[in-house]
């Protein structure tokens, strides 16, 4: 196991953004940047021996400083929708920016988690990275402290540790927003892609604007089925209401088992390169985006990106958990510290 840190650049006010080498014995390696916590490259074994980067970024500190798709970037303090773009806690309402219609979508596109440098401490097979953030900050209550620690082991588990302690109760819902193709960040269409979800109800949205009824729907028996494999594309081009108001699967599925144990949210494969990615997790939702936004961009390698070239599995609460009765609690604050792991295992 090492790490290792090399200069990646410098941000356009002149920070200096470093970039995380983390490699095991097995050929995985993981390279995180101090800007965004963001996940640049993962380099992954092949079926024919080869190895291939199984993320989609960027070549350059300034296109991740542009990154309005969210390309390996850790969102926060919350991530997805938020009805109205507001919320209360005990009585008192806070305001978010309106940037999504109405709502509020992953925070602040400018100054997000995602948009920040993040102090970096290594260890033998890990990064802790720490952020924090004062009282108000992006209209948030509470005096926090965010460590996101990356680490990676011997049976290339690459595991996401999220932590965050806060001196009043405060809004926290993080995810990372990396997108994967298996095949590798080149490789082009997701859609072949085989996949599984633990998950026997999802949460139907009510309009374009991706806003939960607050219904748990059952999947059984519908295109949101993917509690046996199935190919991406199979299902995603139905005349399905659900499917066609937000472009394909942009929906939140309620992983089974019991919130805050770490339990299977999903199993991927690629039929081009024979890797598999296993995602397990102690939260309480999973979101499948599988790029149907995602623009045209130019990334790592000279390589044009385009719609569904990519899907993500964004663990973290539902979306508008916090304005939505019945929905897993993202309140934290003195006497509810924020602790939660997701794993991404590759083989």
């Amino acid at each position: 196991m090492s790490v290792t840190k090399e200069l990646f650049g410098k941000t356009q006010k002149g920070e200096e953004v470093y970039a995380y080498h983390i490699s095991n014995s097995k050929g995985v390696e993981a390279v995180i940047l101090n800007f965004g916590c963001t996940i640049k490259n993962v380099f992954v074994p092949t079926k024919d021996g080869g190895k291939v980067d199984v993320v989609l970024g960027y070549d350059t500190v300034q296109a991740y400083e542009d990154n309005d798709c969210f390309l390996g970037s850790t969102v926060g303090p919350t991530a997805n929708r938020i009805a109205g773009a507001k919320y209360t806690i005990d009585g008192k309402e806070f305001n978010l920016p309106v940037n999504d219609g109405p709502n509020n979508l992953h925070t602040d596109m400018s100054i997000g988690f995602h948009k920040r440098i993040w102090d970096a401490k290594e260890n033998e097979n890990s990064v802790e990275f720490t952020l924090k953030s004062a009282d108000g900050d992006m209209g948030f209550s509470g005096n926090r402290v965010f460590t996101l620690t990356y680490s990676l082991d011997e049976d290339n588990n690459l595991e996401l540790h999220y932590h965050a302690t806060s001196d009043a109760k405060t809004l926290i819902n993080m995810t990372n927003h990396v997108y994967f193709n298996l095949g590798g960040h080149n490789a082009g269409s997701i859609l072949d892609h085989e996949l599984m979800l633990n998950a026997s109800k999802f949460t139907p949205v009510i309009d374009r604007a991706a806003i939960p009824t607050g219904e748990l729907a059952d999947v059984a028996g519908t295109v949101f089925d993917f509690t046996k494999s199935k190919e991406i594309g199979k299902d995603i081009n139905a005349d399905v209401e659900q499917l066609q108001c937000v472009g394909g699967y942009d929906h939140n599925f309620c992983v089974d088992g019991a919130e805050g144990t770490l339990r299977q949210a999903a199993l991927a494969k690629s039929p081009k390169s024979g890797i598999t990615l296993k995602c397990l997790t102690t939260l309480p939702g999973i979101q499948l985006y599988v790029g149907n936004f995602l623009k045209s961009k130019v990334g790592k390698g000279n390589t044009e990106y385009k719609p569904r070239d990519g899907f993500c599995l964004e663990t973290q609460f539902y979306p508008n958990s916090v304005n939505q009765a019945g929905f897993p609690d993202p309140i934290f604050g003195p006497d509810r510290e924020y602790d939660c792991v997701t794993v991404y295992q590759f083989n």
